[in-house]
């Protein structure tokens, strides 16, 4: 059964801003249905023209680039809450890649009814250029990480923002955090290499800041690892859902 919009279990984090009920109403007339894919689904691919929209209600996945070598660079990681497919509706085609690293759910909405949806509602357009500018800052960061920081202060910065998403969503418990990817997403995200990336955690582990094993993803010391990644603590902003 798909989930009504009114029952959506992620309208009830604090993470994101309420909806009005007439807005709420619209969006409801405006998601088609639900998606299901298991994991390693392709979801968008770069290069096509989707004639659809997803928002990520359960699970997790990536959003990579294929370079020319056939090498992979990991653009950013997809979160419940998250907005697929903008590109494709705004530029005619998509830049990059998504696809699902753990089982997923997907809001489905019709690309078609994305400026009819707007023009009636036009702060949902504002929303969604909010979802695009934070993207884009996301980027910015993860560029400098990759020209400015070295591997230790790189991965301090990544599983910081990883941690701080998922306690957002309230997907951790006791400080531990479930974390499917593999090392090797993280290695692609950064620029570094795979053997690089498990010497870089091992060393924050063996300084007992951070344990990334079997899954499951473990902060000790985030006051350590803001100061390592050289990022000061700040309050999650509250995002737009649609």
């Amino acid at each position: 059964m798909a989930t009504a919009c009114d029952n959506c279990p992620l309208r009830r984090k604090p993470i994101f801003k309420q909806l009005s009920d007439r807005e709420l109403r619209f969006m409801s007339e405006f998601k088609s249905g639900e998606l299901s894919v298991e994991p390693g689904t392709p979801i968008l691919m770069e290069g096509s023209n989707s004639p659809q929209l997803y928002t990520t209600l359960r699970g997790v996945g990536l959003r990579y680039k294929l370079l020319e070598n056939g090498d992979r660079q990991v653009v950013n990681f997809v979160f419940p809450g998250d907005f697929l497919g903008l590109q494709a509706a705004v530029m005619g085609e998509m830049g990059h890649s998504v696809e699902a690293t753990t089982a997923m759910t997907l809001c489905v909405f019709d690309r078609g009814a994305l400026w009819d949806f707007f023009r009636a509602h036009p702060e949902r357009a504002f929303d969604v250029t909010w979802i695009a500018a934070e993207e884009e800052h996301f980027l910015g960061e993860a560029l400098l990480s990759v020209g400015q920081r070295n591997a230790v202060e790189a991965i301090a910065w990544a599983l910081v923002k990883l941690h701080q998403r998922g306690e957002a969503l309230g997907m951790t418990r006791n400080g531990e955090m479930t974390l499917p990817y593999r090392q090797q997403d993280l290695a692609d995200a950064l620029g570094l290499s795979l053997v690089h990336t498990n010497k870089s955690l091992a060393k924050l582990r063996d300084r007992q800041l951070a344990t990334w094993r079997n899954g499951k993803l473990f902060l000790h010391d985030m006051d350590e690892l803001r100061n390592i990644a050289g990022i000061e603590q700040e309050e999650p902003r509250v995002r737009p859902l649609m």
